[in-house]
């Protein structure tokens, strides 16, 4: 269904800032102190704010004209989700984290309080990041050459980060993987496997093995119906 124009201003959301034009976002709910569509100093070929419906923008958050945004978005407070990204739907982003521009994050995806998510990231559906990740893309800072070659990692479906995690430019971590609270990823991931330490190494154990020490189940992770298969070596 195409999006329609829609004109937002202060007299429907008092207290929200209005910086530009916004497509769709039917039903959506601006809380006062949100800026919507604000106007980025870039130049931008198509500066409209497509946003899906459903959406709910928390105080002090701020949505960059430019953007391409599914239904059912939802924010904490301090979020910054610069220009030209695209992001699908369900998507829950909290406190204090800040998507960077040109950046591409699919369905169903939560990243945590206090993340930095770096231009020209990918993050594939399903991807859970735990509170402090930081997102790199420069491989050498004050290069002459770092804006040709800036580019953010890849992070496929089903992933999950652990709390204050570091991600280097241009690494590929695996569907499903998970990776330990603390780790710096300087090397690819295998799908399913389990890393952590810094530099970020493989565990022997794919994620299917992982025992739960809570009592509430034996396994946290199950293997799907169809799985890639594990690295050679790895206890499944």
């Amino acid at each position: 269904m195409q999006q329609t124009t829609r004109f937002y201003t202060q007299a429907n959301y008092p207290g929200v800032f209005f910086g530009g034009e916004i497509k769709g976002a039917e039903t959506a709910q601006f809380d006062p102190g949100s800026y919507i569509a604000y106007p980025t100093g870039r130049h931008l070929a198509d500066p409209v704010l497509r946003l899906g419906a459903r959406a709910t923008v928390r105080a002090g958050s701020i949505l960059y004209g430019g953007s391409v945004i599914g239904a059912d978005l939802e924010t904490g407070h301090g979020v910054v989700l610069r220009e030209q990204n695209v992001i699908g739907d369900h998507f829950n982003v909290w406190n204090n984290t800040t998507i960077d521009y040109g950046c591409v994050i699919g369905n169903n995806v939560k990243i945590h309080t206090n993340c930095y998510i770096a231009q020209f990231t990918q993050i594939e559906d399903d991807v859970f990041m735990a509170p402090g990740v930081t997102i790199a893309n420069d491989p050498h800072p004050g290069c002459q050459f770092s804006s040709q070659c800036m580019r953010g990692p890849t992070i496929k479906a089903g992933a999950k980060i652990g709390v204050n995690v570091t991600i280097l430019p241009m690494v590929t971590i695996g569907e499903g993987a998970v990776i330990g609270s603390g780790s710096v990823v300087t090397k690819d991931v295998e799908p399913y496997t389990v890393v952590f330490g810094n530099p970020a190494r493989p565990s022997k154990i794919s994620i299917y093995a992982m025992r739960c020490w809570t009592g509430h189940t034996d396994r946290p992770y199950r293997p799907p119906e169809v799985a890639v298969s594990p690295p050679p070596g790895t206890i499944y």
